[in-house]
């Protein structure tokens, strides 16, 4: 079977067979297919696109190109959740404990932060000891023993996707929804879900902008998933200011180990995190409405069961669950500068994206996949869209260790003189 082939093909508007994906995606495992070519086929389906069943091809090409966890031994519907990432997004760290303590397997593989947007896998570091990599056999034995099992994706799962997606970058064939899904989905096809829930993030802050885009990889991804026979939803949410109050490693392990505690409940990180998991409990068997998950997802959160999940997990995975509880055992910094507003106002807008490149200017994210990270840096968002500041309130708190990050222009926060009421979080539910 020659690339040509099928590079003229997808270049020409045709489609491509199971068989032809397949063996693209082989060669590129295993080196023999010239970069050259697969870059070329690359940039052939950014314009052309693909189908649903050329993209569920392709996905499960790159997801068969490394190991598949069997989570079969694990009784009951594993559920997993994706975002495709936002500032200050920690749903992560409070949905999964609140799934597992209502009874449903929540099994999860998360990355690394690169860029303006944080990773799930680097909030966790922050935690003394916790083990953010797993083996397959030390997945499934948290799996079992706390109901919930969170890991880096390790480097025998779909290493396909990790050399296509270092040439998509190289190659400005990044933004291509069929290339987006297959690469999402065929990580958690391998992680052995059985049902997965996905947070479509649209705006400033994310990585698709507008509402068309995010609902075009919404429904993409869901139509890949029902066909492989996967239970799935897909809820749109706003990204146009960040999440919550904190942007910052360990400074978000502390705001969602407070949502865990009962605090902060109003806010739109716990609401998101709620609704997320209630929609797992309702594709994990735990529940038949959404009233009624919505019921047992605060009900884990009032009696303490899903912050006991989350103390048993980091236990577990040799992390000390003290510094759920004691703050100063996390890292932290050494000091803090304070952003206050220049004029009285309502706050209009937030630049999110802006913010977390401030975060990582401090240390908190990557320029590049080799940085190291300062785990206690970040800076903590004090007002929200809609609110009234006085002049001198404070806007923000950047907390600092060895880098002060680049001067804050006027322009990222917007303050002006008439009220506004801030946008809904959720935007559509597919």
């Amino acid at each position: 079977m020659r690339m040509y082939d099928l590079i003229y093909t997808k270049k020409t508007g045709g489609r491509l067979s199971a068989e032809q994906i397949a063996s693209w995606v082989a060669g590129v495992t295993a080196g023999t297919v010239p970069e050259e070519q697969s870059a070329a086929l690359l940039m052939a389906i950014c314009w052309r696109g693909m189908d649903t069943p050329e993209t569920l091809a392709l996905t499960l090409a790159m997801r068969d190109s490394g190991l598949r966890l069997d989570l079969s031994p694990v009784p009951g519907i594993k559920v997993d959740k994706h975002s495709t990432g936002g500032v200050g997004d920690k749903t992560t760290l409070v949905l999964g404990p609140i799934v597992a303590a209502c009874g449903v397997p929540c099994a999860m593989f998360s990355g690394r932060g690169l860029g303006h947007t944080g990773g799930t896998v680097d909030k966790y570091a922050a935690i003394p000891g916790l083990r953010v990599e797993l083996d397959a056999e030390a997945f499934r034995a948290s799996l079992r023993a706390t109901g919930f099992a969170n890991s880096a994706q390790t480097a025998d799962i779909c290493p396909a996707d990790r050399k296509l997606y270092a040439l998509r970058d190289v190659t400005a064939t990044v933004e291509s929804i069929p290339l987006i899904t297959a690469s999402i989905m065929a990580k958690k096809l391998a992680g052995g879900c059985d049902a997965l829930v996905l947070d479509v993030k649209c705006g400033g802050g994310a990585f698709m902008k507008s509402i068309e885009d995010a609902r075009a990889l919404a429904q993409a991804m869901v139509a890949v998933g029902q066909a492989h026979g996967l239970r799935v939803k897909a809820l749109v949410t706003r990204m146009e200011e960040p999440l919550g109050r904190a942007i910052g490693n360990a400074m978000e392990v502390m705001e969602a180990v407070e949502i865990l505690k009962g605090l902060h409940g109003d806010g739109d990180l716990a609401r998101m995190s709620f609704r997320l998991a209630a929609e797992m409990l309702i594709l994990g068997g735990g529940a038949g409405t959404l009233p009624e998950a919505e019921t047992r997802v605060a009900a884990a959160v009032a009696d303490g069961s899903a912050m006991g999940v989350f103390r048993a997990w980091v236990a577990h995975n040799g992390g000390d669950p003290t510094a759920l509880d004691d703050f100063s055992l996390l890292p932290g910094c050494r000091r803090t500068v304070t952003v206050r507003a220049e004029a009285a106002g309502f706050v209009q807008a937030m630049d999110s994206r802006a913010l977390g490149l401030l975060a990582m200017e401090l240390g908190a994210g990557r320029r590049s996949r080799q940085d190291q990270l300062d785990l206690g840096v970040g800076i903590r968002v004090e007002v929200r869209v809609g609110q009234r500041v006085e002049t001198g309130q404070k806007l923000l708190t950047l907390y600092c260790n060895d880098r002060d990050g680049s001067p804050l222009p006027p322009s990222w926060i917007t303050i002006g003189p008439h009220p506004c009421e801030p946008a809904l979080w959720l935007l559509e539910s597919i």
